[in-house]
């Protein structure tokens, strides 16, 4: 249960969805019964069926950045920035000065005062260097948000082997993202659309948001083999007042907190205390979820279906049991569901 090789599984290649499906709420959704394993197939837009009024359905309303900058070193060789806490960024009075945590990639490592541009008025400076990410300054014309949705393109994740496409800027975003901050989409969210949510709030389903920054770390292999050694990336959260007593009274009432994705989870059950008691709360959470965790706020899950060995299929495992999950996987292979990050969903009851 604790070996990182209890959480790997066969996957063809040709499973991993390169695009959006056509249409959000048309992709297709595996449910699981959590206690007895049993699996049922259904279209996403068939959610309506498996949710009652009253239910709580939080999400993370956070929005991708484009994350990921282009440009050339002053001594002009190639170089790749990719932002890594633009929540926790520090702006000056100039509007165009932004300072975050970035990974940089070129040829030879950066140092302080390494200088890089980008193009279109944009241009960035190196202020300080640790084992594996720089501090980078940058400075522009115009403000530095305005600067980065025109020169930055969308963190596609590395399993998307293609450069990102207009397309993306919204299709990697889930349709109620309203808080800027994360560099990879809570995913399970992509399969809402507005028609769809307003179904469900017509049913009596309550839509209650939180926010978790999703940081590049989403996409770090656990590397030790006991996964109980692994630690977690920090990413900066919030749990609003009304999401918490929503959540409060769902489970006061005998209804079902259900969370939108891994992040939503772990963001509830860092925030509840230890009879599950939920309270506005927020900071930054490391929680990793993995079998032997035991769930106080959530009772079921909307989720994408995730890399072999990541803590992602870790959390899942721990809230359905790891063989009814690798179960799952296996028959989702065999019925061809398409995987990660653009691929099918799946509803944990």
């Amino acid at each position: 249960m604790y070996s990182l090789g209890d959480y790997d599984y066969e996957l063809p290649p040709d499973l991993i969805a390169q695009q959006p499906a056509e249409r959000r709420d048309h992709s297709r959704l595996l449910k699981l019964d959590r206690v007895t394993g049993a699996v049922s197939h259904h279209r996403f837009d068939a959610l309506s069926r498996f949710l009652s009024a009253g239910d709580v359905l939080v999400v993370n309303d956070t929005a991708v950045i484009k994350a990921r900058l282009l440009g050339r070193k002053a001594s002009g060789g190639r170089v790749e920035v990719f932002l890594l806490d633009f929540a926790g960024g520090r702006r000056s009075g100039d509007s165009g000065r932004f300072t975050c945590e970035c990974l940089v990639k070129s040829s030879k490592p950066s140092r302080v005062g390494t200088r890089f541009v980008f193009g279109e008025g944009l241009a960035g400076r190196v202020t300080a260097v640790s084992d594996r990410t720089c501090q980078v300054e940058f400075s522009g014309d115009e403000d530095f948000d305005a600067a980065l949705d025109r020169v930055g393109h969308v963190p596609l994740p590395p399993y998307i082997r293609r450069a990102d496409e207009p397309e993306d800027r919204t299709a990697y975003q889930t349709v109620y993202a309203s808080v800027r901050g994360a560099v990879a989409a809570p995913t399970a969210g992509l399969h809402f659309t507005p028609e769809l949510l307003r179904g469900l709030q017509a049913i009596g389903v309550v839509m209650a948001p939180i926010t978790l920054h999703v940081g590049y770390g989403t996409f770090a292999p656990v590397r030790a083999v006991d996964i109980r050694e692994h630690r977690m990336h920090a990413e900066r959260f919030s749990v609003p007042a009304e999401t918490a007593a929503a959540g409060q009274a769902a489970r006061n009432n005998g209804q079902r907190v259900v969370a939108v994705g891994t992040t939503a989870v772990r963001t509830l059950e860092f925030a509840a205390d230890a009879q599950g008691r939920l309270a506005a709360d927020s900071g930054t959470c490391d929680l990793f979820i993995y079998p032997g965790f035991r769930f106080k706020a959530v009772d079921a899950m909307i989720t994408n279906f995730h890399l072999p060995k990541s803590t992602l299929l870790m959390l899942v495992s721990a809230f359905a049991g790891r063989e009814h999950v690798l179960n799952a996987y296996r028959e989702a292979v065999a019925e061809r569901y398409r995987f990660y990050s653009y691929g099918d969903a799946m509803l944990i009851l």
